[in-house]
């Protein structure tokens, strides 16, 4: 029986598209699921190249309903995996699939993480500090933003020299490096 995983993602949908090409052969694990909370974002068109359902959420059905929890327990979900999600994942979905949503961060938490961290965001804040060095965080998602257990992180050199779209491009490159690989690994331990 197929281990099956659920992407959530508010906007473009690299990461995403990155795990839909490591578990599109895999016969052992399927992406069944990618939901989003943003009817625009392109990851929708991403999920639909790779031919898998996507569900399209709001605010009320996220925070004041159950029916998420349903729709990933009726498609027996196994793992939630964030790639680009800018809400806070609500407690009842939490105690549901409790050390099962994962989340990537594109800094070395715990700095530059919490609410409004996300993207150019974390990117600028971290030109700002005059880092020399930038990297990626992949982290178990408990109540708060960016506060759950470690699971890897990777880092790179920022050069002086180094503009926003450099910073954005070393981060991405070691994300869609390692998420998917990490991802494989921790599907792999769950028990069906």
């Amino acid at each position: 029986m197929k281990k099956r995983i659920a992407i959530f993602a508010s906007g473009s949908g690299s990461n995403a598209q990155k795990l839909m090409e490591h578990f599109k052969n895999n016969p052992e694990v399927e992406i069944a699921l990618v939901l989003t909370n943003n009817p625009d974002a392109y990851v929708l068109q991403r999920s639909d190249n790779f031919e898998i359902p996507s569900h399209i959420f709001d605010r009320h059905e996220f925070y004041q309903t159950d029916n998420i929890i349903d729709l990933l327990k009726n498609l027996d979900v196994d793992l939630i995996v964030l790639a680009g999600f800018l809400w806070l994942i609500p407690k009842n979905l939490i105690n549901e699939y409790p050390g099962r949503i994962v989340n990537i961060h594109p800094a070395i938490l715990p700095k530059f993480g919490g609410k409004g961290m996300y993207g150019d965001h974390v990117h600028n804040a971290v030109m700002a500090a005059k880092e020399t060095e930038g990297g990626i965080t992949i982290h178990y998602v408990d109540e708060n933003y960016d506060e759950g257990e470690y699971i890897y992180q990777a880092r790179y050199r920022i050069d002086k020299d180094d503009n926003l779209e450099m910073i954005k491009f070393k981060g991405q490159q070691l994300e869609h490096q390692h998420y998917p690989r990490i991802i494989d690994g921790i599907i792999k331990k769950i028990k069906k």
